[in-house]
């Protein structure tokens, strides 16, 4: 082995000092992203079927739809969209009654009873149940028992679907606020006021709730703070909830039109009008990228292209269509007024199928582990799938 000389050790030994001394350029964390809660093949928890009200279904359904069971009420019916979880259906109905129906069977597993009923549709994630009633009275609801572990009282009428962000649950009230509580104790966090009732489900999009309120805006409210972050005009009230697909936003109202909203801009890049007959949008969009599908008062269901809004097809119905349409693979469901549900071709708006259910369909279809749900203003919740 040579020998190393002192004069080379010293020298290295001044280099590394140096480099030591060097400041260290650090990149700061990356901030967490925020959860989200969505569908699944087998879920369908909230409203919409996810956080960003895509309407859009994770699963499957069999081609030939057949009915499997149906669940029937004595008084009231169902305005509320069903949420699945875990092989089990929950549904609010205007009998003053929280439902939950096992999904295999169609059988009652528990009822939850209040004085006014349900026209809002629950959400469900870790084995609670959210959902307000038409008292103004929000629950947190064990989705095993059927007994309210906590709940809030806001100071009107809750027609607002519940939404989560993080551990929290959010919901609007025709007392003009956006609530944001504790999912585990029910303890108010936040509220946020709008100049009108909130009747939309909260969509929420990271760190953003966006809220389609009466007061003709469109709310961008900061979940982490509950403060407005921006107010986008369009122009009428509405209870739609916002539909998100990337940068853009989807929305009707009761002025007789439906907006495309850029985030980003925060402005309106086209809006819809059908200037032969002036009737109120009350359903939710469904969005992919190939099309936007939306139902009118005035008996049609429209589909637009998501950028230029370029009319795609038309389909029109025997009665209005609040319900909100639901998108299963290249295929699309939704009710109407006339008693009918439907599936289309989401290409071409061609009409597959129809089950006349007799009463009519304002909620809308929920779809998880193959099977469909919907219920009628008579009193009728339906299962349709594949017999074995």
């Amino acid at each position: 082995m040579l020998p190393i000389r002192r004069e080379t050790v010293l020298a290295a030994l001044l280099l590394l000092f140096l480099i030591g001394c060097q400041p260290t350029a650090v990149s700061p964390p990356a901030p967490a992203p925020a959860t989200s809660i969505g569908s699944s093949a087998d879920a369908w928890p909230l409203f919409r079927g996810d956080s960003r009200a895509t309407g859009v279904a994770q699963g499957t359904l069999p081609a030939n739809l057949q009915l499997l069971w149906t669940f029937s009420t004595d008084k009231g019916g169902f305005e509320s969209t069903a949420a699945i979880v875990e092989g089990t259906v929950y549904v609010g109905s205007t009998d003053g009654n929280l439902y939950a129906i096992d999904l295999a069977t169609g059988k009652r597993r528990w009822a939850m009873p209040t004085e006014l009923g349900f026209t809002a549709s629950p959400a469900v994630r870790d084995g609670l149940v959210c959902i307000g009633d038409s008292d103004g009275r929000f629950y947190g609801v064990d989705a095993k028992t059927g007994k309210a572990k906590w709940t809030f009282d806001a100071e009107a009428e809750i027609d607002s679907s519940a939404n989560f962000y993080k551990d929290c649950v959010l919901f609007g009230s025709q007392d003009s606020y956006l609530y944001c509580l504790n999912a585990g104790t029910g303890k108010l966090a936040w509220k946020y006021e709008s100049k009108d009732q909130i009747r939309c489900f909260p969509t929420t999009v990271g760190d953003r709730a966006l809220v389609a309120a009466c007061d003709g805006q469109l709310h961008v409210v900061d979940l982490r703070l509950g403060k407005s972050v921006a107010d986008i005009a369009i122009d009428s009230p509405t209870g739609c909830a916002a539909a998100a697909l990337g940068d853009m936003v989807f929305v009707g109202t009761e002025g007789n039109q439906f907006l495309a909203i850029d985030l980003r801009q925060k402005k309106v890049l086209w809006r819809f009008e059908n200037t032969a007959n002036a009737f109120p949008f009350r359903s939710s969009a469904a969005v992919t990228p190939q099309a936007v599908v939306v139902g009118s008062r005035d008996k049609r269901l429209y589909a637009f292209e998501p950028k230029t809004g370029r009319p795609v097809w038309t389909f029109v119905s025997k009665g209005r269509i609040d319900s909100s349409p639901v998108v299963v693979g290249d295929r699309l469901f939704v009710g109407s007024a006339d008693g009918r549900l439907y599936a289309l071709d989401l290409k071409s708006g061609r009409e597959l199928w129809r089950f006349a259910a007799g009463g009519a369909l304002t909620a809308s279809p929920a779809v998880a582990a193959g099977r469909l749900v919907i219920g009628t203003d008579d009193g009728n919740l339906y299962c349709f799938g594949a017999k074995p």
